[in-house]
């Protein structure tokens, strides 16, 4: 087994973790496994992970659920990453405050693109139902929604219950979609976005 470890990053140490849970679900994911793909000792990952699988399934969730233009892996909230790349010099809350489209036309864009995420990494959806990791991709989102439904008129605790209902949309429907793309009569990939959307623009009317 190679001992050169240049190269091991924490991005790719998740993404082949996700393309062995893409393959052989969750329950297959193991450190020895991860490091065979890897092609380095399990010990390798870590010098990444030094608190084991729980931080590592932490960073996949984290990773999932970033809908960043760029998705690079971010930083662990308890370990810093010495290997993770700088933050652009923009930060994402600040180019958000630019953005002068109307509040519905943003929230769909981040929806399509949580969306997105979400079905890219399906098999990585049940690790979501415990963990929500706290990133800088997650609070400019937080920041992005609560802007956006402040515009719309919530005010208060409609705000937070507001996107938590936009958050649950999200996930739900793509739950709901993987569930059941097996099936003979499933949609179609177009047709399953027109029913995202179809329900997206109806929990939209309802907020607002």
């Amino acid at each position: 087994m190679s001992r050169n470890y240049a190269g091991l990053s924490r991005e790719r140490i998740i993404l082949e973790a996700l393309h062995i849970i893409a393959g052989r679900g969750l329950g297959g994911l193991s450190m020895r496994r991860l490091g065979d793909a890897l092609e380095v000792e399990a010990m390798a990952i870590y010098h990444h992970f030094p608190l084991g699988k729980e931080q590592l399934f932490n960073a996949i969730a984290a990773y999932v659920t970033s809908t960043a233009a760029t998705s690079t892996a971010p930083a662990d909230e308890e370990v810093a990453d010495e290997n993770a790349p700088e933050e652009d010099e923009q930060d994402p809350q600040a180019r958000e405050e630019e953005d002068t489209r109307p509040w519905d036309v943003r929230l769909t864009d981040w929806a399509d693109a949580y969306r997105a995420r979400l079905l890219e990494y399906s098999g990585a959806l049940s690790l979501l139902v415990h963990r929500a990791p706290r990133t800088p991709s997650s609070d400019a989102t937080r920041a992005l929604i609560h802007r956006a439904l402040t515009e719309a008129g919530l005010t208060g605790e409609d705000v937070e219950r507001g996107a938590d209902a936009l958050h649950s949309y999200c996930v739900g429907a793509v739950v709901h979609q993987v569930r059941h793309q097996d099936e003979e009569d499933a949609p179609d990939a177009a047709e399953a976005e027109a029913r995202f959307h179809h329900g997206w623009r109806a929990l939209l009317r309802g907020l607002a």
